[in-house]
Formats: C-alpha cells, structure tokens, sequence
C-alpha cells in the first residue's frame, strides 16, 4: 500500500517508481534459514600429538647472567629435544543423519589423535569412529553417538545452480562458531589443481580459516557444497572462496558411508588434451574432448577397442567438455556398468560400448618396462629432422636410455635447442613410436611422414612419443 501511494505521489511530479524485480534484490533476511539450519553445522576440533621442540627460539642471554636459569625455564629447553606436544586446530562440519552421522574435510581430521565435536546447543561429543576419508575429493565421515537425536539437513543439486545465485555458508571461521556469511555463486566448474576431480564452486560469501568443512546452502536450506578452500595471500577471504558440489559429495559421502572407501569406475586409458596443436595436425576441433595416449593392456577400454590417438567426445551421454572433464565423469559411473563411449578415430565418428570396472590404487600402466638386452657396438648413421637428431633403436641404444624390451620405434639422440621440437619438451632419450599416425621403424618412416604432412597442407605432425619410463603422449611439431 505504501509503495503504491509512493508511486502515485511520484507520478504527479512526472516521476516514475523503478523498482527490480524481487529475485534481483536477494533475499530480505537470512534469519529465518540461519535459524532453522544453524544447529546442523557442528565446530570440529582436533588434537595431533607431533614430535619436535615448540618451535620457539630461545632470546641470547650472557652466560651466567641471572636470566639465564629463567630463560631456560620459561621456554622448557631443559628437556629432550624431540619431546612430544599437541596441536590443536580447527574446522567445520554438518550432521547428515540425526543418528550421528558428519561430514566434513579430509584434511581437517588429517593425522588426528583426538576429534571433537562442538555443536550449537552446547553439547560437546567425542568422535567415535571415522567412517571414511577420501582424499581425492577432501571429504570425511566421521560418527558420533548423541543421547537424542540430531538435527540434519539434506542436499540439494549443485547442478540447477546458476552464477548469481544467492548461497549461504555456516561454519567456525577462526574459532567463532556459528558464523553465518551470505553472498553468490560467483563461478562453477573450477579447477585449482588440487586434485584429479576438480569440478569445485566459486563464491564470494566470506570463507576464512576454520570454516573448511561447513555447508554452504541455497536458499532453500539445501546444502549444494562444501566448504573446503580460499585463495587469499593473508590467510583471511578476499571473496574468492571454493566448495565441493553437493553433485560430487553426495555420491562420496553415500559410498563411505556404506563401504568406508570410494568405489570409482576405471576405464583403463591416459590421456591428454586436445591443444590446438594437435587439433590442427589431425583435423579436428581443438580443446574438446580427451585424447587418448595409452590404453592399459586387459582394461575395459582395451576390452571395447579404444585405441591410442583416439579422441573421447561423449560418455555414457556426458559431453566431454576438456581433457579433465573425463576422469571426473568415469569416476561417478556405476562399476559394472556398460556405457556408450563416443569418439573421434582419423577423423570419424565411433561409438564403443565399455564395460566399466572398479579403480584399485597403484593400477599398472599400458607399458611395462623389461630388461635390455647385451649392447651392440656399432650404431647406425643418425638424420637430423624438425630440430631431432634421430637413430633407429638398437639394442646398444636401449641399454644406454635404459628402455624397455616392449619399447619400439626410432631415439632422439639429440635435441636443437632452438628447434620445433625442443619447445614441445622432447629430450634425449625419447623414442618415437609413431609419425603422422603411423608406426615407424626408422627415420627414412618418420621423414616420410614429416613429408606427407607437408603435402597435404598440414602446418604439425602428430608424434606419439614413449619414454624410459613407459609414459606415453602425443605432441603436434611443427614443420617451419
């Protein structure tokens, strides 16, 4: 009514009234969500107990000066220096089962001897067991055993999020339990290289040191992520915080829930992204999809017919957007689980169909690296090629970069500084396996290939490159 009758007084001077729309203007108050979610969000305390002095440096005093006992006193030195202290720190979780079930950061229960949890009320439960941790994604489960049930709160989609939503964190920044911060969704999908999933969200309400952990809710009450990193050069927010997506947590929290690890699905290949050099040497889009390098022998992807130099496009009905975007998608598909997987092979559309199997830590790579043998005296005559000097593999060569039996191709013996390749970082000791998408065997089939490539316009050729190591890629050099 009162806006109405402002609206008409403004007329009558020729004014108008512009008023945004409510969604424009963020919500009015916080209170009542803040009230209603705040007993959810628990303060974290953990003590580690480390070996080492405290650290503190004793101030120089005269010898037998009358301060010198005191010093010594003060600061505890008379003791053995490697003496055992504590070490307190803090963080943020939040109930996701009223029988007693938290959730919060790996790396805030990280080597703890002692979990304690502090919650809104006053209560104050020891830490009975830790469910599960799972370091890739920086989250853990920890379970308490509380007298009456708990208060929790549920997750939302992190997906319907949209840049400018309003979202709020609750947490234990610096030790003030229950601070509640309120701002936007200032990004999504952002990788900060923490770890092989990245997917993480960007927002600008206020998180600082202790608020690692919490929830950060939509408007609703949902959590749509975890609290879990800044960017800031003194320690306090800039407005440039990260949060787990409540896509990503809810699928880890459930699996360490019920089985105390990860299941991820494997597929058995390593990749690499689509640069435009690359992109340029094969005829495709640049920067789309995920290149594949190796293929592990006796994997789902080798099982299926995936092939080195093919470019995965779509899984299981999931665009892959870059190179990182497929080890994230793999890892949430189901273990046992046949999926289409689409793909560009010499230029042509392919859809395979893998069965997907379970990832086991310390999965051996495509290559494996045998013994060399006895080492020949003669080598053959080497060419110099796109900044390369090159040799057929001899045997007297595979002793001397310690390669593998398996390992077949032609050796870079010499790298130009200022040539092609050496950008490309190709050194000495690398063999290539393959020139313009085909093996080669000497160097007379790696200049063909360079020719080749030359005749039909391209400005790179694409080498499949193999190391002592048994790594392998692919690098576009080009032909200036």
């Amino acid at each position: 009514m009162l806006r109405c009758r402002l609206a008409a007084v403004l007329a009558a001077f020729g004014l108008m009234l512009v008023l945004a729309p409510a969604h424009a203007r963020g919500p009015v108050s916080v209170a009542p969500l803040a009230h209603r979610l705040i007993d959810s969000v628990v303060n974290i305390s953990t003590t580690q107990t480390v070996k080492g002095g405290k650290g503190v440096p004793l101030p120089r005093v005269p010898k037998g000066s009358p301060f010198e006992e005191f010093f010594e006193d003060f600061f505890n030195r008379k003791g053995p220096a490697n003496r055992s202290r504590k070490v307190n720190s803090l963080g943020s979780g939040f109930v996701v089962d009223a029988g007693g079930i938290v959730v919060t950061n790996y790396h805030v229960i990280e080597g703890a001897d002692e979990i304690i949890i502090y919650f809104h009320d006053g209560r104050k439960l020891k830490v009975d067991k830790i469910l599960g941790r799972d370091k890739k994604t920086d989250i853990a489960i920890l379970k308490v055993s509380p007298a009456k049930p708990l208060k929790a709160v549920k997750f939302g989609s992190s997906g319907k999020l949209q840049v400018g939503d309003w979202v709020m964190a609750i947490g234990n920044p610096f030790g003030l339990g229950g601070t509640v911060t309120v701002g936007i969704i200032s990004s999504k999908q952002r990788d900060i290289n923490s770890g092989p999933y990245d997917n993480y969200l960007q927002t600008d309400a206020a998180i600082n040191k202790g608020n690692s952990g919490g929830p950060l809710f939509n408007m609703d009450g949902e959590v749509v992520g975890i609290n879990t990193a800044i960017i800031s050069p003194s320690g306090g927010s800039i407005g440039i915080g990260f949060a787990i997506p409540a896509d990503v947590a809810r699928h880890v929290v459930a699996q360490l829930t019920k089985f105390g690890k990860t299941r991820r699905g494997w597929l058995g290949v390593r990749i690499q992204s689509v640069t435009d050099d690359i992109a340029e040497s094969m005829n495709v889009k640049a920067n789309l999809g995920a290149m594949v390098s190796t293929v592990t022998k006796g994997g789902p992807a080798a099982k299926a017919g995936i092939k080195p130099r093919d470019i995965i496009i779509r899984f299981d009905g999931k665009l892959v957007k870059t190179m990182r975007t497929l080890p994230r998608i793999v890892a949430e598909t189901a273990v046992g689980k046949t999926v289409a997987v689409e793909l560009l092979r010499a230029g042509k559309r392919l859809t395979l169909h893998v069965n997907i199997e379970l990832l086991r830590e310390g999965r051996k790579s495509a290559t494996k690296t045998g013994k060399s043998a006895a080492p020949q005296k003669n080598a053959p005559a080497a060419r110099t090629l796109i900044g390369l000097t090159l040799r057929p593999l001899s045997e007297a060569l595979r002793s001397k970069y310690k390669l593998g039996s398996s390992v077949s191709g032609v050796v870079v013996v010499a790298v130009d500084p200022e040539g092609p390749a050496a950008r490309k970082r190709v050194k000495i000791g690398d063999v290539i396996a393959e020139a313009g998408g085909e093996r080669v065997k000497t160097v007379a089939d790696v200049a063909a290939a360079i020719a080749r490539m030359r005749r039909i316009g391209r400005r790179a050729v694409l080498l499949h490159l193999e190391n002592a190591r048994g790594d392998l890629r692919f690098i576009a050099v080009p032909l200036k």
